[in-house]
């Protein structure tokens, strides 16, 4: 059953959902008076997809690319940020990260054991955004987020890191999705599936951190919240463990704070 869906899935209107998504950062550009976006380009499929669709929306001259690496970032990750800058025709630059976040570390006086591995890790997604928002501002760009569905609904980005951004071109599509749609953009194959890598630790997979690959998730995802499948009738129907599903569902209610406003006593009446 989770093949089927699968199917489903990735058995849209491509040319549809890309002019779709080409009209919303038109406007939204527009409407924030802003003269293009800015992108950080990781080499990976989110990323590059983004990328694609922000240059047939606003043209080369009006996308401003940020590749920021590490030490341990694969050397052909930024080969692939690099060749798709180059392969869209787009400006970047290229910040290597590591002196920034030592400094971090030198200021805080902290060390680098695992105490501190996660949070060092969200320090370099916030780091990363940082810098993201200082071309913004001396640009009058927009951050344009490459966060997808699955990403969003399972709370799997660091808030106020990648999660802090102006807009989200392909936040309507699960991951399996974007990989199609990398494939109908021309992207390579060894860009549109390469295997979900944040990098914010030295061998950072996200099959290390998720329960499942995004091709098992994302089914459970699509019943869950598209077809509004309570967690029984959804480990029944695709096969697999409660569980599971129940895990799905618990990532979601724990991540609810990542993708709301922080809470307050705030009223206000238009």
């Amino acid at each position: 059953m989770i093949g089927k869906v699968l199917e489903h899935l990735k058995n849209q209107n491509w040319g549809e959902v890309t002019e779709e998504i080409v009209a919303f950062i038109k406007n939204t550009i527009q409407q924030a008076n802003a003269s293009g976006a800015v992108i950080g380009l990781s080499g990976g499929v989110d990323s590059s997809v983004t990328a694609t669709l922000l240059v047939r929306a606003l043209g080369p001259e009006r996308v401003y690319g940020l590749i920021m690496p590490t030490g341990f970032t694969p050397k052909v990750d930024v080969e692939d940020a690099e060749w798709l800058a180059g392969f869209l025709g787009i400006e970047f630059s290229k910040i290597h990260i590591d002196p920034i976040v030592d400094s971090y570390i030198k200021a805080a006086g902290i060390d680098t054991s695992d105490r501190y591995k996660i949070p060092l890790a969200n320090l370099r997604a916030r780091v990363r955004m940082t810098l993201l928002y200082l071309h913004s501002n001396s640009r009058n760009l927009l951050v344009a987020g490459t966060g997808d569905k699955s990403e969003i609904l399972l709370g799997y980005f660091t808030k106020y890191g990648d999660g802090a951004v102006d807009f989200l071109p392909i936040a309507h599509l699960y991951k399996t999705q974007v990989r199609e749609l990398g494939r109908f953009l021309g992207l390579p194959e060894r860009i549109y599936m390469k295997p979900s890598s944040p990098q914010l630790y030295p061998g950072h997979r996200a099959v290390d951190e998720l329960p499942e690959d995004y091709y098992v998730l994302d089914p459970i995802l699509y019943y869950l919240f598209d077809l509004k499948k309570d967690p029984e009738t959804t480990a029944r129907e695709l096969n697999v463990s409660l569980s599971l599903v129940t895990e799905v569902v618990n990532r979601y209610e724990k991540s609810r704070h990542k993708r709301a406003m922080p809470p307050s006593l705030l009223k206000v009446e238009l």
